[in-house]
């Protein structure tokens, strides 16, 4: 016990440089010791578990770590510099509250944005449509008064008095809220827009006529891509009155972006129903894009002027995947009518003259005709594997964003990168269509 009195009393008898010198040492080595301690242990435990919010967590709660330590190391070797009377430290002390306070606030809010969306997943009805995200408006009132407290407590340390700085301002906040009403309309009902949740970034959605996917979902006005690549942008205000058709959500059994596929296909009227139901069925099973749960269906829907109508039901597990489904059901039936010899018939009668027989090369069609699907062969594996590509790409991404160690620059440039790929597939999707 002596030599760690004698340790203490040399310590002291340092003169002002040396104190602050073994002061920075210190910091710098509780800065190290943490640091080696977040790598090696919290990190590794981090990675091992299956969960998602730890990974978020870890980097917000290391970088605030690191601040306290930082500015309690200052605090300290100012206290052991000047002494606890010194003027200085007496005034410096609420600025040090303050800041720790600040860095509490800050670290309850990341956590409670992170932490919220879990616990209402938990307690979400697990029957009912799955949607990504969170409820983005119980998120931003909750943090808004975690933060409106712990500014309090700050300012309080300070001397200021926050609930009168606020209401010195009603009067100037009632003017500018006269002034901007329609923008203030259409940052509240974002809110609304968050609290409901009619759709989601990525969803495909029908307003006033316009199809599209949802690009962005800002606190003014929400942007839809459509199929011809026209960027519409939707004031909130009148998105908020408007019908939303979501083409994306109601797939059922808890599954949000499955979406039915119906089709009406028109034959003779002299050709057999249960041939052309049983040729049908055989190639929506055989699709790769329909599902077999729920079964896809073919029933007789109509008895029309020139045709037999039949009704294709099936489902689609992505909705990004529709017109894909489309265009290699139609291709297929189309193949397998002419290989059974079932007729598709025209809605008008059509006469060819004999010399128009007897001129038709029929020579040169064929020729034609091999050679475009030699061509479209070609089109469809190139397009085929350009969207594979994407999607594995899109995977990758989205794996690499899971990286808690992930630097904000290096992150931006996957979001970038994630979203210029989804704008990829979305073309593909308008060219399908």
């Amino acid at each position: 016990m002596a030599t760690l009195d004698d340790i203490i009393s040399d310590a002291n008898a340092m003169d002002a440089w040396m104190k602050w010198s073994t002061g920075l040492v210190l910091t710098l080595l509780s800065l190290a010791v943490v640091r080696f301690l977040m790598k090696k242990v919290v990190l590794d435990f981090v990675k091992a578990t299956s969960f998602d919010w730890d990974d978020q967590l870890y980097r917000p709660v290391t970088n605030r770590l690191y601040s306290f330590i930082m500015f309690t190391g200052i605090q300290l070797t100012m206290l052991w510099v000047m002494g606890k009377e010194e003027e200085l430290n007496i005034a410096l002390d609420p600025v040090f509250q303050a800041i720790y306070i600040i860095l509490s606030t800050s670290l309850l809010s990341v956590a409670l944005k992170i932490m919220i969306p879990v616990v209402l997943d938990k307690f979400s009805n697990p029957s009912s449509v799955t949607v990504s995200g969170s409820n983005s408006l119980v998120v931003f009132l909750v943090r808004a008064a975690v933060w409106f407290g712990g500014l309090y407590l700050a300012m309080d340390e300070l001397g200021f008095e926050l609930v009168g700085l606020l209401a010195s301002l009603a009067v100037f906040s009632i003017i500018i809220g006269l002034a901007m009403q329609q923008t203030l309309g259409n940052i509240i009902n974002s809110f609304m827009l968050a609290l409901d949740q009619p759709f989601e970034v990525g969803d495909r959605i029908e307003v006033d006529g316009e199809i599209g996917s949802v690009v962005s979902v800002g606190i003014l006005s929400t942007k839809v891509l459509t199929n011809e690549e026209n960027l519409v942008v939707i004031p909130n205000n009148n998105l908020i009155n408007s019908t939303v058709v979501n083409h994306a959500r109601g797939g059922g059994d808890g599954q949000g972006r499955r979406i039915s596929l119906v089709m009406d296909i028109g034959v003779e009227y002299d050709e057999d129903i249960s041939h052309v139901k049983y040729t049908v069925l055989q190639l929506m099973r055989a699709c790769p894009y329909v599902i077999e749960v729920p079964e896809p269906r073919v029933l007789l829907n109509e008895l029309g002027d020139f045709a037999k109508v039949f009704r294709l039901y099936g489902w689609v597990e992505d909705y990004s995947d529709e017109f894909i489904a489309k265009d290699w059901l139609l291709k297929n039936i189309a193949e397998s009518f002419a290989r059974e010899g079932i007729g598709i018939p025209f809605p008008t009668a059509v006469e060819i003259t004999s010399e128009f027989k007897e001129t038709y090369n029929k020579q040169r069609k064929a020729t034609n005709v091999r050679r475009a699907r030699l061509q479209m062969i070609k089109e469809d594996k190139a397009l085929e594997r350009e969207r594979a590509e994407a999607k594995w790409e899109i995977e990758a991404i989205t794996e690499k964003l899971k990286d808690p160690e992930l630097e904000r620059v290096e992150r931006n440039t996957l979001e970038e990168s994630l979203r210029e790929l989804n704008r990829v597939l979305s073309m593909f999707e308008a060219g399908d269509n």
